[in-house]
């Protein structure tokens, strides 16, 4: 007969305790111990999985904003001005969370038409895709875009236009700091691009044709040559000089980013750029530009391959980021930008005593 006790395993030692290998305790929420956004973010980096990561994200958005030396460049994507978020854009730049920003030009689009005054309203599921075409209503998964709204905004960009220098050329941050300094002087009023030239913060979109922006401008040069007059000259290498100028001349950098796409590696790829131009002219000019702060908030998962997926963690690997071991700090929100987004930044104002300074316009 066998011993079926041979077959047991045995435990030459006692399990780990945790302790011993000087492992964070973990702590049950307790939602009436917090007073405050900037407490409940404390509260959660005690606990697990997304509000783990959220609560560090405070941690790592506030210190960055507390480093004075750091010029910090928000990336944003996805419809955040139609999902009404445009005033916490705003709210950043005016309590200087942000130096820069780059963004899709239909966050910007949509966001000027709230910026003059329009409305948009909220999707009722029983009109099919067609009736709202007919309409002039345009979809943005639960939110409407008024045909009108978007007439109205290419006749205010066109007033703009008409200021332009057809002889001087322009990036998109210049002609997005004419359009703030129009809006400010003709509609009373608060939003992105008014506090954005009130403060001197330039506003980048690097893919400025893929957008109402972009149309605009190209119907207005259009109409220029129908009726013989001179178009207007936009020059996306002026955008990339001015974002490396700024870049090189800061101690540190930091960036937050909503979403990914485009604007995120456009902001992103001043490391590589210059690095690049530092090889070409034998160290006269260019350097090492690294981010040493990072927070994102993105649903995407790495899987797919993209980079409004891609990790922090692959970025250092492009020289983009500083690596940890030497000073990184970066954090990953894994949410809907408009769940977490709000609760971040109020904690991180409550945090940073501004909380009486914000804007009641």
């Amino acid at each position: 007969m066998s011993d079926h006790n041979q077959d047991k395993p045995r435990r030459t030692k006692q399990y780990a305790d945790g302790w011993e290998h000087k492992l964070k305790p973990l702590t049950p929420f307790d939602v009436r111990g917090a007073d405050s956004a900037s407490k409940m973010l404390e509260l959660m980096t005690q606990t697990s999985f997304g509000g783990r990561n959220l609560g560090e994200a405070a941690e790592v958005l506030h210190e960055m904003a507390a480093d004075k030396d750091c010029f910090v460049v928000m990336t944003l994507s996805g419809a955040m001005t139609i999902a009404k978020m445009g005033s916490l854009i705003a709210e950043m730049i005016d309590q200087e969370l942000v130096h820069a920003v780059v963004s899709t030009g239909a966050l910007m689009c949509h966001g000027l038409v709230e910026q003059s005054g329009k409305t948009h309203f909220r999707y009722d599921p029983e009109w099919d895709d067609k009736r709202l075409y007919e309409a002039g209503y345009a979809r943005v998964y639960d939110t409407l875009e008024l045909e009108q709204n978007l007439d109205d905004t290419e006749e205010l960009i066109g007033r703009v236009l008409e200021q332009v220098d057809p002889a001087q050329p322009f990036g998109s941050f210049e002609l997005n700091r004419q359009i703030g300094t129009w809006l400010r002087d003709n509609i009373p009023g608060r939003g992105i691009l008014q506090t954005a030239a009130e403060k001197g913060v330039p506003v980048y979109v690097p893919a400025f044709t893929d957008s109402e922006l972009g149309i605009d401008v190209f119907l207005h040069n259009y109409l220029a040559a129908r009726t013989g007059n001179a178009a207007v000259r936009f020059d996306p290498m002026r955008d990339m000089q001015d974002y490396m100028d700024r870049i090189l001349s800061a101690k540190r950098l930091g960036i937050f980013t909503i979403g990914g796409g485009v604007p995120r590696n456009w902001a992103q790829q001043v490391g590589p750029l210059t690095e690049i131009i530092y090889r070409h002219t034998d160290g006269a000019a260019g350097g090492s530009c690294r981010f040493r702060y990072a927070v994102r908030i993105c649903p995407e998962p790495t899987h797919w391959g993209g980079l409004s997926g891609c990790t922090y963690s692959e970025g250092i690997s492009w020289g983009k980021f500083i690596p940890p071991e030497e000073g990184g700090r970066y954090a990953e929100v894994y949410c809907d930008a408009t769940i977490a987004w709000p609760l971040l930044v109020r904690g991180v104002l409550e945090r940073l005593g501004k909380v009486g300074n914000i804007s009641s316009k």
